[in-house]
């Protein structure tokens, strides 16, 4: 997959003037509400059902006391999988409010750090994973500060390199997470009652919340071993927090895939079929099985490698004695129900993984 742009083996993010570097929000106004008040009565609502749903569900049974530490979050517009994302930012809530009780009682607390691994659609990355060189998230519902000393750290290792402003706002991806992070921290964090742990208070959280993207290319299995270890042990830190960037299947001719394997259901539920394999070879948390399934059945998974990579991680940290997670889906939908063999669809699943004592 070819592209105009170009990522850098290394690179700052303050210019030589002292200005921060801005991510704008490039897709807002198409794939989702440039409008303030908009967009946040969307998220509002969106989340507000699920809560909802989940509350009243059995999707967190015995999970309650266990503190979420990672999620998987669909990208495509937010008319189409705004509604499933708000499964996993659910998740994000409810971690953001215990990092937040926790600092009201601790003297001195780090702020959490919300790492996104998020793939590449409009640029070939070759066995590489690139962290943003921005130093602000701009959306519509405020800005998110750029997580400097975790960039800096992962640098300094010599296995990242750097996207520039360019290629970052052009992925869509990364940006479909962003107003939901600030959704979440403008409601767990007000300005009225923030607890500042230094920073720079005119961000979203006051210092309390930072993000980092990092780009994953397209990896083989090795190298999502290898960036899955090397970010193990980061990811396994209390005040890390980590969002996936994912959509499932794309079925349709014009995604160049429309298997239809069993003529005894309907495309639709064929597809359903295929992406709840995936689900279930995620929630294993065995990196190796899910790369065989998607040898097998060439899923369109266009987050295959974050989600490799982070399985990865977990694996190791699980390995290690780090840290044990129970991975569970709580979300399903797909753009349409496909019934023709000239339609097509793109589905979204939201999943959620917490910590196991």
């Amino acid at each position: 997959m070819g592209s105009k742009h170009t990522v850098s083996s290394r690179g700052g993010s303050t210019s030589a003037s002292g200005v921060l570097q801005v991510r704008r929000a490039h897709h807002a106004g198409s794939w989702y509400s440039d409008d303030h008040e908009e967009l946040n009565h969307m998220l509002t609502s969106f989340l507000h059902s699920a809560h909802q749903e989940l509350n009243n569900s059995n999707n967190n049974k015995n999970n309650n006391s266990s503190i979420p530490r990672a999620i998987i979050s669909p990208h495509a517009g937010y008319s189409y999988s705004g509604p499933t994302a708000a499964y996993a930012y659910a998740a994000l809530h409810e971690a953001l409010t215990a990092h937040q009780h926790h600092a009201q009682t601790q003297t001195q607390t780090l702020p959490l750090t919300i790492v996104v691994l998020h793939p590449s659609h409009h640029v070939y990355l070759d066995n590489a994973c690139a962290v943003s060189s921005v130093d602000v998230l701009d959306t519509p519902l405020g800005q998110l500060q750029v997580a400097h000393a975790l960039r800096e750290e992962l640098l300094s290792s010599g296995h990242f390199t750097t996207m520039n402003r360019a290629v970052d706002e052009a992925e869509h991806s990364g940006e479909m997470q962003y107003p939901y992070i600030a959704k979440i921290v403008r409601d767990v964090i007000p300005t009225t009652s923030a607890i500042t742990t230094g920073g720079n208070n005119n961000f979203l959280g006051h210092g309390a919340v930072s993000v980092l993207p990092i780009m994953v290319g397209s990896l083989r299995t090795n190298k999502e071993q290898f960036f899955g270890q090397v970010l193990a042990p980061v990811l396994a830190r209390p005040d890390i927090f980590c969002v996936v960037s994912s959509d499932f299947c794309h079925w349709g001719s014009r995604f160049g895939y429309s298997p239809w394997d069993n003529k005894s259901i309907e495309i639709h539920e064929y597809i359903e079929w295929l992406d709840r394999g995936g689900m279930d070879h995620i929630a294993l948390q065995d990196p190796g099985a899910f790369a065989t399934y998607l040898k097998k059945y060439r899923n369109t998974i266009c987050g295959r490698n974050p989600i490799g990579v982070w399985l990865n991680s977990v694996l190791t940290n699980k390995e290690n004695g780090m840290e044990q997670l129970d991975v569970k889906f709580v979300r399903y939908a797909q753009s349409s129900k496909v019934r023709d063999m000239r339609e097509s669809s793109v589905s979204y699943a939201s999943g959620v993984a917490r910590f196991v004592a």
